[in-house]
């Protein structure tokens, strides 16, 4: 009995050591990007099978004396995150290199088992920004205004035009390494509002070269709106329909005078990143023959109920009127990109003429095209009508660049298209094809001032 006792004990006493020397030593776990830039973001994700990880590091291995790039010492625990760039590595060079990671766990085993390599990943180290030069721009601008810009790239993945803190996507068009990108300076930007060119490499590599588009100065109106209780029935129903019975009718306007316009706005973000990458339109764009403008772009209107101010918001686009259910013809070649009810500018269709380069149509009584579409200039979209936040039958007209609102004076006008945008690409060696085809018709069309 004592024999067996002992056998047990011993037997015992092997398995349990023998399973504590068997442990496995620390995982990792990362997705290291294939190339790696100077600011490229590192993870890595380091566990113990038991115990605690006692000390790690992420290493740079090139053939040479590594480079430790990340260390993690205390406190000791579970699971620890490491986290790195190369930036201020010394040492390290351009070329194929290994990231490695080493760990050490506190488990105790018969045998110990010190510091071991967990996991390697072959990486490219690229240290190297991406070469820009600005080919061709607008010269000027103006606040609520537009402009392109061409650049001469190399190795990069991502281009766009920075203005203030918007950023507005570049294209590949044109010539190899050439791209190109309309951007909007707001109408609330001003002159001293920084425009530059960024790119950035898939190693996260970045350039940039500032624009210096002179900024031309540019005023806009004001108005006054009164708000009538004969409004406010008919329309907050309509735009609001959870809005209880027994609340404030004006309660429910300043929410849709107010928060559906700004979803109306984030809408209008959205739909612009489907744009599409290639040029669609031809010429100057249209404006609806025999339309009256009645409301300008960026007025800002004070909204007056009963004699007291309740709001004030700035007004998008122009408001277009002639008859009651007016056909609504497209300003120029392109695919519809929305075609639905869009918060106050109801019944809306949206037209991408590409490049980021889109025209809304809100307030239509009826729609007659649906998304993906493709029209061409003049062709009817639908009828103008009072849906949405209108106050009475008329065209609510705008457009937008990578979604922001931006004059259609401008784009209305063939001289100004063909010396701020054509030129530009023409001087950059930019095939504008039909884009300026359409020209001379358009000097020809009735265009109506804003008053």
């Amino acid at each position: 009995m004592v024999v067996l006792l002992v056998v047990v004990v011993v037997v015992g006493g092997v398995a349990y050591l023998g399973w504590r020397q068997s442990v496995g030593t620390p995982t990792v776990t990362a997705t290291p990007p294939a190339a790696v830039g100077a600011k490229t973001p590192l993870q890595f994700a380091v566990a113990a099978a038991r115990g605690n990880v006692a000390r790690a590091e992420v290493r740079v291995n090139q053939g040479g004396t590594p480079v430790v790039v990340a260390r993690h010492e205390t406190p000791a625990a579970p699971r620890v995150d490491l986290r790195a760039t190369l930036e201020g590595a010394s040492g390290v060079r351009e070329g194929s290199a290994a990231l490695e990671v080493w760990a050490v766990d506190d488990f105790w085993r018969p045998i110990r088992i010190g510091e071991r390599m967990a996991a390697s990943y072959p990486v490219t180290i690229d240290l190297t920004p991406p070469r820009l030069d600005v080919a061709g721009k607008t010269p000027y601008v103006a606040p609520g205004g537009a402009g392109v810009v061409i650049v001469r790239v190399a190795e990069a993945a991502q281009v766009e035009t920075r203005v203030g803190a918007l950023a507005f996507p570049m294209f590949p068009l044109g010539p190899e390494g050439t791209r190109v990108g309309f951007f909007a300076l707001p109408y609330d930007f001003g002159a001293g509002t920084p425009i530059a060119v960024a790119a950035q490499d898939a190693a996260g590599n970045a350039a940039s070269r500032g624009l210096s588009a002179e900024v031309l100065p540019r005023r806009f109106r004001a108005d006054r709106i009164e708000v009538k209780e004969t409004f406010l029935q008919l329309k907050v129903p309509e735009l609001l329909p959870q809005h209880p019975a027994s609340a404030p009718l004006l309660d429910g306007f300043l929410v849709i005078n107010r928060d559906q316009r700004r979803q109306a706005e984030e809408e209008k973000r959205r739909v612009a990143a489907r744009t599409a990458a290639t040029p669609l339109w031809e010429g100057a764009f249209l404006q609806p023959r025999n339309t009256k403008v009645f409301s300008n772009f960026a007025e800002t209107r004070t909204y007056v109920y009963q004699g007291r101010e309740i709001d004030t918001q700035v007004h998008f686009g122009f408001d277009l009127a002639s008859t009651k259910q007016a056909p609504v013809p497209a300003a120029n070649k392109g695919v519809v990109a929305f075609a639905a009810p869009l918060t106050i500018y109801g019944n809306t269709v949206i037209v991408d003429h590409g490049l980021g380069l889109m025209t809304l149509y809100g307030h239509l009584s009826s729609i007659g095209v649906k998304v993906g579409d493709a029209v061409t200039r003049g062709q009817e979209l639908g009828r103008s009508g009072t849906t949405g936040l209108a106050l009475g039958d008329h065209l609510h007209y705008e457009v937008l660049v990578h979604g922001v609102s931006v004059t259609p004076v401008e784009w209305w006008d063939a001289r100004w298209i063909r010396d701020r945008i054509t030129e530009p690409l023409k001087a950059a060696g930019v095939d504008v094809g039909a884009l300026a085809g359409a020209g001379d018709a358009a000097r020809a069309a009735p265009r109506a001032s804003p008053r």
